[in-house]
């Protein structure tokens, strides 16, 4: 069995193992004087906020998150999803409102999970 392990970002969580594929949030990059810079595809990451560890023989559980864990991955693709069109009407008042949005992502591969 691989090693698995539960992380939290973007207020969800996701449960990795080492080589797989997720599509999680898009995250801000590090601080660089007073602007954000972006991250971009063949960028590597860290989650520390790492709730759940197991290896096959012993499972780590946080309270709330496992002293030390840290789970490595690189980023594979930054994207949108697919438009999700909001439409607001109400019948005989002449209100009408039609907005659209795309949520940016990232997909990314689990390299390590320490």
């Amino acid at each position: 069995m691989k090693d698995f392990a539960i992380i939290e970002t973007g207020g969800k969580q996701y449960l990795v193992e080492e080589g797989s594929t997720v599509r999680i949030e898009k995250i801000k990059g590090a601080l660089t004087g007073s602007v954000r810079a972006d991250l971009k595809e063949g960028d590597k990451i860290t989650f520390d906020k790492v709730l759940l560890t197991d290896n096959g023989s012993a499972t780590n559980l946080g309270e709330p998150y496992v002293k030390g864990a840290t789970v490595s991955a690189e980023i594979t693709k930054v994207g949108r999803a697919p438009k999700v069109v909001v439409i607001k009407y109400k019948a005989k008042s002449n209100y009408f409102k039609k907005r659209g949005h795309k949520q940016p992502f990232f997909e990314v591969k689990v390299t390590n999970i320490k």
